[in-house]
């Protein structure tokens, strides 16, 4: 039995110490906050409740596979998931709606065809057979195998682009594939907010980020009951089941090193914690800007995603009922100076004080510098204004709204940024770093490290780290 320390209580170091702890390792977890979940969080107030992070679940396999492996209960015993229909809700800035089925390529094609005119359909739906494409070349390598030891192939756009006009240089994002293959600015702006939504910007995402909503359209959305907060409860949950040790309001300022090796920790106060492996789940911004971790001048520092985006989230208390033909998720394209936006309205009534008041969430994706109070007050007032075209008398019905910000993220978790999903192309730039660190004995585990970014993501990197350190490492802790 190893000592193994966890730095971060996010879902993917959580759910990288219930497998090491499965192994019959003896775990301890030290997080700087209060709780539990990293970016995974919520806010409580007046018997309202909000996810402040993610709101919807995509690939819930990643975390049916955690609980088999983990324990006796499945996912399904522990949260309520229920799909989402329709997936989304999209209003375009001239006014046009459609509402897009839950993973049903036949449905969409059909959604797209009455909205947008004939042809439209037609158009998306073979974008997502390219989309697969590029889907099937890079599933593997970047979702559910170690990150190859060169992984230059991966630094290739692997999107099959249609070719160019003689007189057009090559199609190389996001952008590019919307004008030039969806044909349609309505389709093309359908196209963009799946990348906004990952914190992209669409005209310097690379064509590869096609895997986004081919990724949605084809394994659904779905609602855990309660909200995402109640996913990182059941991990969190499972990893105590599991005997994980949890210290909490305790940073990690220090990564022990001896004879080239990590060692162990040491703790805010100078208390130093043994350990035969180091996870950490902490942003990697935060592991060099903090110096938890020294690099040397030769040192080959762990890259990470550095998109520049963060999210700002309004969280609003309405009164009156959520009416029966809303929808769970609304996209409202931008349109002057409205941004877009993503609302949820999910009919949970553990989100709210009662049947006639209703929890609602708008978020959007910003860049992460350049505001301060005012400039945020300001950009959420235009935020709710793009709400009032998804709920019907919102001004009215608002009882009071709370505003998180870039920096309320960076205050909870140590990073302003949101982590984008692995992706190829873009010459490796959106490859996140490998789960293994200059340092031996350092990990990596979720949303920062491979195959970091996303909900689902991250849980898949805390099964590869488990996975490499039970499998690969010489354990010769103390029993």
């Amino acid at each position: 039995m190893a000592r193994i320390v966890v730095i971060g209580a996010g879902l993917g170091a959580m759910a990288a110490a219930a497998r090491l702890a499965v192994a019959g390792h003896r775990v301890t977890v030290y997080e700087r906050g209060a709780t539990y979940g990293g970016a995974v969080g919520r806010f409580e107030r007046d018997g309202f409740a909000f996810d402040t992070g993610p709101g919807l679940l995509h690939l819930p396999a990643v975390y049916r596979d955690l609980f088999v492996k983990t324990g006796k209960e499945p996912l399904e015993e522990c949260v309520t998931l229920t799909q989402v229909d329709p997936a989304a809700r999209h209003v375009f800035a001239d006014g046009t709606r459609v509402d897009l089925p839950n993973a049903s390529r036949a449905g969409t094609v059909a959604a797209l065809d009455a909205a947008l005119g004939a042809g439209a359909g037609e158009r998306w739906g073979d974008f997502l057979v390219r989309a697969r494409e590029a889907w099937d070349r890079t599933r593997r390598p970047l979702l559910e195998e170690p990150q190859p030891t060169d992984p230059a192939p991966l630094a290739r756009e692997p999107y099959p682009a249609l070719k160019p006009g003689l007189l057009r240089r090559p199609t190389t994002t996001l952008a590019q594939v919307g004008v030039r293959e969806l044909r349609d600015p309505q389709l093309a702006a359908l196209l963009d907010a799946y990348a906004w939504a990952y914190g992209f910007d669409p005209a310097t995402a690379p064509a590869s980020a096609a895997v986004l909503p081919y990724m949605e359209q084809t394994f659904g959305s779905w609602y855990v009951g309660g909200g995402l907060r109640a996913l990182a409860d059941a991990v969190y949950e499972r990893c105590r089941k599991r005997r994980v040790e949890f210290v909490f309001d305790t940073p990690v300022e220090g990564v022990l090193e001896k004879d080239g090796r990590a060692v162990g920790v040491r703790l805010a106060g100078g208390d130093t914690v043994e350990a035969d492996h180091v996870v950490s789940g902490a942003p990697l911004p935060a592991l060099d800007r903090d110096r938890v971790v020294e690099w040397g001048p030769g040192d080959d520092r762990p890259r990470h995603q550095a998109l520049g985006t963060g999210r700002v989230t309004v969280c609003l208390a309405l009164r009156g009922a959520r009416e029966p033909e809303a929808v769970h998720r609304t996209v409202v394209h931008a349109a002057g100076e409205r941004p877009t936006v993503t609302v949820l309205r999910p009919d949970d009534p553990a989100l709210r004080p009662d049947a006639d008041h209703e929890s609602v969430t708008v978020t959007a994706t910003v860049p992460t510098s350049g505001e301060g109070e005012q400039e945020w007050e300001a950009f959420a007032g235009r935020m709710v204004e793009a709400a009032g075209r998804a709920v019907p008398g919102l001004r009215e019905r608002l009882l009071w709204q709370h505003v998180r910000t870039p920096e309320d993220v960076r205050r909870d978790t140590g990073a302003a940024e949101v982590p984008g999903p692995a992706l190829a192309g873009a010459g490796g730039r959106l490859l996140p770093a490998d789960n293994r660190s200059p340092l031996p004995g350092l990990w990596f585990a979720g949303g920062w490290s491979h195959p970091g970014g996303g909900l689902a993501h991250a849980g898949m990197s805390g099964a590869l780290v488990a996975g490499f350190i039970v499998e690969g490492a010489d354990f010769r802790g103390s029993q």
